[in-house]
C-alpha cells in the first residue's frame, strides 16, 4: 500500500465512484470516501468482470453524469494495462481526463525480492515481457528476446513458463540462466521460488506455484541471498490483524507493514456521538468548577476536545483545572494540543490511575470530570467517590459496532485465517466476537492467536473465555508491536 503515489491518494478521497482492478489492495480502497461507488472490472484468466467497450462506455457515462471518476489499476495505467485504451476512448468522447503514474511491479517486486534489475557487474538494461500468450502464436519473438541482453522481466508467465523457457532455450539462452517468480510482490504474504531456464517449470509444479506472479530471467538473481531485504524483515508472512477503528488503525498497521507483516485492517467499532448530550454540555459550561479532568483513552480526547472547540474557540478557556491521563497514548494525544498531563500511572488501567490519583494527594471533596465511553465500567469513579472525590462520570463517545468489509479483509480472515489478532480495547474484542464468533474462527483456523494491549483488554478477552497469548508488558501500540516481534523473532 505504501507503493502508491501521494497524487492517487488525493484523487481517491475526492472520488464519487472508483472503477478498479483485481489486484487492488483492498486497503488502498479503504481510503475512498465512504460514500463513494465502488465498481469491480477485474480480469482473472480471461474472464472480464465487465468487457472492455462497456467499461470504456462506463466511464464515458459517470463522467458525463458530473461524477468524479477514478479509474484505479495497479501498477502503471499505461504498462501492460489498457490504459491507453481507456483514454483513448475518453478522449474520443471529448471528455477531460488527467493520467497519474503508477509505481510498476515491473521494477517495484524485483526489488522486494532482492533482485536489481540493473546491475553494473551484470547487465546495463532489461526489457519486459507480455507472458500469458502461447508462444506458438508469436506475439513476442522469443528468439529476439533471447539474444537481447540484460535482465529479462516477464508479466503473467505462470501457466506458460515452460513453454517460454523451452523458446529462449531452443533461441541460445543458457539453460542455466537463473530465474525467479515472484507472487504478490511487495506484500507480507511475497512468495519466491528460483530455478534455472531448465528448471523453473518443475520447480514451479512441485511448490503448486499460482499466478498472478512476475518472473526475472537473468544473473542479477543471483544477488537475491545478499539482497532479500523485505522476506528479512521480523513480522515477514506474518498475517495480522488490525481491529481498531478506522480513524486509529493506521497507526498500528503502519508499524506493522514496516516489518513486514500481512496486515488485515478489520475495524470492529466504529465512535459515535453520545446518546445523551445534555451531561456533556453543561460539563463543558462549568468547566472552571473542576480540580481535575480525567480522560481514560485518546478517543475520549478527541471527542471532548471536538465539542469544546465548538463552544469555544480558545483553548485557554479550559481554565487552571489539572489533567490526568490513564496512560502514554492518552498522554500523547492531550500533548498533541501542547496540554500538559499532570499525572500518568505507571501502569495504563482504570485501577491504578484510581490509585495514582489518591497517592498524589488526598482528592476530598475535589470535583472531578470523568470524560470516556458512554458504557465504560464503573470501577473508577466508585474507588473515587469511595476516597471522598465528587465526580462527574460523563460519556463523551459511545462505540458502535462496524459491519462494513469495505476492504474485504473480513472475508480473507474467513477464508484464509490469520496468525494474530491485535485487540487495543476490550470493546473491540466483544464487538470482535460478535461479529465473526471467536469460537468458530478458532475451529476454522486454530492457529489463531490473540494479542492484547493491556490488563483491561486481557480481562475482556477471558471474559468473553478467551485468553490471549500476548499481553504488552508496555500497554501502548508501540508496546505491542514490541512484544509481538520478540515473539517473532525467538
Amino acid at each position: 500500500m505504501g507503493l502508491m503515489t501521494l497524487r492517487c491518494a488525493e484523487l481517491l478521497a475526492r472520488a464519487d465512484v472508483v472503477v478498479h482492478d483485481a489486484l487492488i489492495n483492498g486497503d488502498i480502497l479503504a481510503l475512498a470516501r465512504p460514500a463513494a461507488e465502488m465498481i469491480y472490472a477485474g480480469k482473472h484468466h480471461g474472464e472480464h468482470a465487465i468487457p472492455q467497450e462497456e467499461l470504456n462506455q462506463l466511464l464515458i457515462a459517470r463522467a458525463r453524469a458530473g461524477q468524479c471518476v477514478v479509474r484505479l489499476r495497479e501498477g502503471d495505467p499505461y504498462v501492460f494495462g489498457r490504459g491507453g485504451e481507456e483514454a483513448l476512448a475518453l478522449a474520443d468522447a471529448k471528455i477531460p481526463f488527467q493520467v497519474v503514474p503508477g509505481v510498476s511491479s515491473i521494477w517495484a517486486v524485483p526489488n522486494y525480492a532482492g533482485i536489481p534489475i540493473t546491475h553494473r557487474d551484470y547487465c546495463s538494461s532489461f526489457s519486459v515481457y507480455a507472458g500469458h500468450e502461447d508462444p506458438d502464436k508469436h506475439d513476442v519473438d522469443w528468439a529476439q528476446a533471447a539474444k537481447t541482453p540484460g535482465a529479462k522481466i516477464i508479466l503473467m508467465a505462470v501457466t506458460r513458463i515452460r513453454e517460454i523457457s523451452q523458446a529462449l532455450t531452443t533461441h541460445g539462452m543458457d539453460e542455466k540462466t537463473p530465474v525467479a517468480m515472484i507472487r504478490w510482490g511487495t506484500t507480507g504474504r511475497q512468495q519466491c521460488i528460483e530455478g534455472t531456464l531448465k528448471t523453473i517449470a518443475d520447480v514451479v509444479e512441485r511448490a503448486g506455484f499460482k499466478p498472478p506472479a512476475l518472473t526475472v530471467i537473468g544473473e542479477v538473481v543471483k544477488l537475491r541471498p545478499k539482497l532479500n531485504w523485505f522476506e528479512k524483515l521480523p513480522l515477514f508472512g506474518r498475517r495480522i490483524v488490525v481491529t481498531r477503528t478506522r480513524a486509529q488503525a493506521s497507526q498500528l498497521s503502519r508499524q506493522l507493514l514496516d516489518r513486514g507483516a500481512d496486515v488485515l485492517e478489520i475495524p470492529t467499532i466504529r465512535i459515535e456521538p453520545p446518546g445523551e448530550h445534555r451531561a456533556l454540555a453543561d460539563a463543558l459550561l462549568g468547566l472552571n468548577a473542576y480540580d481535575w479532568i480525567i480522560f481514560t483513552s485518546p478517543n475520549g480526547v478527541a471527542t471532548f476536545f471536538e465539542y469544546f472547540f465548538r463552544a469555544f474557540d480558545d483553548l485557554r478557556d479550559i481554565g487552571g483545572v489539572r489533567i490526568a491521563a490513564v496512560g502514554p497514548a492518552t498522554a500523547a494525544k492531550l500533548q498533541e494540543l501542547h496540554l500538559k498531563v499532570d499525572l500518568m500511572p505507571k501502569e495504563a488501567t482504570g485501577a491504578a490511575l484510581g490509585a495514582a490519583l489518591t497517592g498524589y494527594e488526598s482528592i476530598e471533596n475535589l470535583k472531578m470530570l470523568l470524560l470516556r465511553a458512554e458504557a465504560a465500567g464503573k470501577e473508577l469513579p466508585q474507588k473515587l467517590e469511595e476516597m471522598g472525590a465528587i465526580v462527574d462520570d460523563i460519556a463523551c463517545y459511545r462505540t458502535a459496532p462496524e459491519t462494513e468489509d469495505r476492504n474485504g479483509a473480513g472475508a480473507r480472515l474467513l477464508k484464509d485465517g490469520a496468525d494474530w489478532i491485535t485487540f487495543a480495547s476490550g470493546s473491540a474484542a466483544q464487538n470482535f466476537h460478535a461479529r465473526f464468533n471467536l469460537t468458530n474462527l478458532l475451529t476454522a483456523h486454530p492457529q489463531i492467536q490473540f494479542a492484547s494491549i493491556g490488563p483491561e483488554t486481557s480481562k475482556a478477552l477471558l471474559a468473553l473465555g478467551f485468553k490471549p497469548a500476548l499481553e504488552a508488558k508496555e500497554h501502548t501500540i508501540p508496546g505491542l508491536v514490541k512484544e509481538l516481534e520478540k515473539i517473532a523473532t525467538r
